[in-house]
């Protein structure tokens, strides 16, 4: 196995920067990246010597300042203080798997040699990464458009031995980390500051994350939808293949065949039914959990051409002798985007919820609340509250927060995306569907018991004893606090094949 990727200009996917992360493999520039960088510094070098025009963000002030001209001596000041004036985020640390993601995203996008940046100062960020040297970054100070300035600028502070990150599980200040590594501080030149700030790495980094686990999660709803499904006796027509090629959307001909799939061989679902159909909750799975699969690929095509592109500003075109500053950095894309599979992870957990919610009861020769002596026990009368709960939640984080514009640098940038609290949303939605998806799992398979002797099919019944493994059959009432976290845990470790993320 190839322990080492190398940054190129081939595109990156997906299912690449899962393996990148999953796998731990170290990161390298290739010859062309290397090639691409130093040209497109000589070129600005070069540039700077010969011409003393105003070129934004490399010789003259930020934002509103734009039309303040930099004297050349002073061109590597303004940059470090770009980034130590930019550094003021708050709020909770962002979790550390996301800012390797960063460091990964900011590295791919600077390689392209459009930025104008050292080739020693990508080779820092390459050396933070191999080291797992993790900058502290904070989730609140974005507002999606110059690119995620705050979270950017603490990315970058360790570069210039400032502001701190964890090294070997610990919070420690980027200065000793530097010395520790014999490393000397990065002395920003001309637009570097500008390039490592503009850009949309914590956008696309939370939108990674989310996108990796949602196509996880979404699978794991049609598993743990057809395992409730048996546990409620439900009727397996409103699957069959003729009914959704009548209406072909895709994600919902994929949940409709991964269900038949799922049953296949079941004893439970093949048994003679006393009813004509199911709720809708079970009945609609192919339609609702369609929908979002429909919707978790179009974010996914959006992602994958924002992590494969130059975001910073001003651009650098060699070939075409031309600095032109433009907006790539605005983060509209992603912010739609990111709403989008909020609203899409959310409904996949209201689904669940509701499915929940008829397999406590008391239906279909089910006891109230799936336990024996209902009463004496309350069973998983509770569970159902606290999935509830977070579906609400999930339902007011919906709210799209690319819909808002607050006016910012003395009105020079009047219109903003607000893709990054859209982002920190998304995770905390998906991270909510996790729970609820745990919750619905426990009822399922605990109403599934119920149905005994009868038996599921080969690969549910295989799944379930796994799970019976970490979290047993609910007999009598305990602290089910203990199994919703089993669950989750057990949940987080299932792994999903590749060809799910095409």
């Amino acid at each position: 196995m190839d322990t080492t990727h190398y940054i190129s200009s081939s595109m990156l996917t997906l299912e690449e920067i899962q393996h990148i992360m999953v796998e731990q493999k170290q990161l390298a520039l290739s010859e062309e990246a290397k090639v691409n960088i130093q040209k497109c510094r000589d070129y600005l070098d070069n540039k700077m010597q010969l011409h003393g025009d105003p070129i934004y963000g490399i010789n003259t002030g930020f934002g509103s300042l734009y039309n303040i001209k930099i004297s050349n001596e002073n061109l590597s000041q303004l940059q470090e203080n770009l980034v130590k004036s930019h550094s003021c985020g708050t709020g909770d640390e962002v979790p550390q798997e996301i800012v390797k993601l960063m460091l990964l995203l900011k590295i791919q996008s600077l390689s392209y040699g459009n930025s104008g940046v050292q080739l020693i100062t990508v080779e820092r960020l390459i050396d933070f990464y191999n080291n797992d040297i993790l900058p502290v970054i904070y989730t609140q100070g974005s507002l999606g458009a110059s690119g995620d300035l705050a979270p950017l600028a603490h990315l970058s502070l360790p570069l210039l031995g400032e502001g701190e990150v964890y090294f070997n599980t610990k919070k420690v200040s980027s200065k000793d980390v530097l010395e520790h590594f014999g490393w000397e501080p990065i002395v920003l030149q001309s637009k570097e500051g500008l390039a490592l700030l503009n850009g949309t790495q914590f956008m696309s980094a939370y939108g990674v994350y989310v996108l990796i686990k949602a196509v996880k999660y979404s699978y794991l709803a049609d598993l743990i939808g057809t395992i409730s499904l048996e546990g409620f006796d439900g009727r397996k027509e409103p699957f069959n293949e003729l009914i959704h090629f009548i209406r072909p959307h895709k994600g919902q001909i994929v949940t409709a065949n991964r269900v038949c799939e799922f049953l296949e061989g079941s004893q439970i679902i093949n048994h003679h039914k006393q009813h004509v159909q199911d709720p809708y909750s079970f009945r609609c799975m192919p339609q609702v959990h369609g929908a979002s699969k429909d919707a978790i690929d179009y974010v996914k095509k959006v992602f994958k051409t924002e992590v494969n592109s130059v975001t910073d500003n001003p651009n650098v075109f060699i070939e075409s002798d031309q600095i032109i500053s433009g907006g790539n950095f605005h983060g509209q894309p992603l912010a739609l985007a990111l709403d989008f599979i909020a609203i899409a992870l959310s409904e996949l957990g209201s689904i669940s919820e509701r499915r929940t919610y008829q397999l406590i009861s008391g239906l279909r020769g089910l006891p109230a609340f799936l336990v024996d002596n209902p009463g004496l026990n309350s069973g998983f009368m509770i569970p159902q509250y606290t999935a509830a709960s977070i579906a609400s939640q999930n339902k007011q984080l919906s709210t799209p927060a690319s819909v808002d514009s607050i006016v910012s640098s003395n009105g020079q940038e009047d219109h903003v995306s607000m893709g990054a609290n859209a982002a920190t949303k998304a995770l905390k939605v998906m991270e909510n569907l996790e729970r609820i998806l745990a919750i619905e799992l426990m009822n399922a398979s605990q109403a599934i018991e119920f149905r005994r002797p009868l038996q599921s099919s080969d690969f549910i019944e295989m799944f379930l004893k796994s799970y019976r493994e970490e979290v047993p059959f609910v007999s009598e009432d305990r602290i089910l606090h203990y199994d919703i976290q089993k669950t989750v845990a057990f949940l987080n470790s299932f792994q999903i094949e590749d060809d799910l993320f095409n």
